[in-house]
Formats: C-alpha cells, structure tokens, sequence
C-alpha cells in the first residue's frame, strides 16, 4: 500500500453542504430549503442579489462557519485515512479565517496534516504542491477545473452540483464510498464506483 496525499475541501465536503442556509434564511427573511439550492451561485436560490450575498457572508462568516455542523461520517472517515495517508485540508475560504476553521477542525478533532487557504477557488496549483493523489469537493467548477488539470476527483453528491462528470471526476454519495476509493488506490486499484 502506498500512501496517498489526499486534498480535501471543507465548505460541502467536510461540512454540512447546507450549514449556512439556516443563518442566510434568519438574515434575508427567506424560507429556501436545501432542494432550492440548485446551482453554486447561492444568491439565485435565496432570490437575492450577489452583492447583498456577499455582504451577509461578510458579517456572519466566522458565525457560520464556527456553528457549522459536520458531514454526517466525515469525522470516521477522515480518521480512519489518516492512519495511512496524508489529510491536507484545502479551502476557497479567507487567510483571516484561519484561526475559525482551526479551531473548527479541532472541535471535531479532525486529523491535519495541513490547511491551506486559498482565498480564490482556483485550487490547481495547491493540489500541485501537495503532489494531491485525490481531491474530494462538492463544487463542480472547482471539480472540473482540478480534473483539467489531471487530477483525480471525489465529487461528493449535493442538490448544486448535478451535471454529466469527466472520467477522472467521480461522483460520491458518503464518506464511506470516499474512503473505500481512497483505500482502493492505494492498494493500486482503480478508484471506480458502480453506480445504478
């Protein structure tokens, strides 16, 4: 078995996809649920205007992502990886959000061997970096924009992120299908998952 350096996202993948909705619904007096949420663009489901979006993640970000829940069988998942390969968080999120999204993975102590943050989505030279053997994300922009630059991707399943995916980009259902691939590759098997 080989160990294998595994760059995962946190907004979506490690997290509730939807932590976020209760706080924007409170804020703009809206009642959207997560089927509503249909594309990456947030604003469109909440009926609000970009700029109003990102007014509100600017006064309630370091709440909502300090409350935000955890994917249901992430923690397992990410533990049982660690013992054998390198857990490298990297996230769209601000370097001012640093000291949040520490203290987040260690309420739920979560193994790291590091975090990035990247402040941009553009996450190609990051996986580069950390020689990335697998990328897990929820967004399919970033998804599709890692897989163009060669990367194998884990693509875990939310109501924003549906289209027909590339060959090196995989759809996931949880995050014990995530760790049965990664173990699969790293035993030399081909990450490949049947799907109905």
């Amino acid at each position: 078995m080989r160990t294998l350096n595994l760059c995962i996202d946190i907004d979506g993948t490690v997290t509730d996809p939807y932590y976020w909705l209760e706080c924007a619904n409170r804020h703009f007096n809206t009642n959207a649920k997560p089927k509503d949420i249909c594309s990456y663009k947030f604003s469109d489901a909440l009926k609000v205007t970009q700029e109003e979006y990102d007014n509100f993640y600017s006064v309630y970000a370091s709440e909502i992502h300090g409350k935000a829940k955890i994917r249901l069988d992430a923690k397992h998942a990410i533990t049982y990886l660690a013992k054998n390969h390198n857990i490298h968080y990297v996230t769209a999120r601000e370097k001012k959000y640093a000291d949040i999204t520490r203290q987040w993975l260690n309420k739920y102590n979560l193994p790291a061997h590091s975090l990035t943050l990247t402040g941009n989505t553009d996450k190609r030279q990051n996986a580069k970096e950390l020689n990335c053997d697998i990328f897990i994300e929820d967004s399919l922009d970033n998804a599709l924009q890692l897989s163009s630059a060669g990367y194998e991707v884990l693509l875990i399943d939310c109501t924003y992120n549906k289209s027909v995916l590339p060959s090196n980009v995989i759809r996931v259902y949880n995050w014990y299908q995530i760790a049965l691939l990664a173990v699969k590759k790293a035993y030399g098997a081909e990450p490949k998952l049947k799907t109905a």
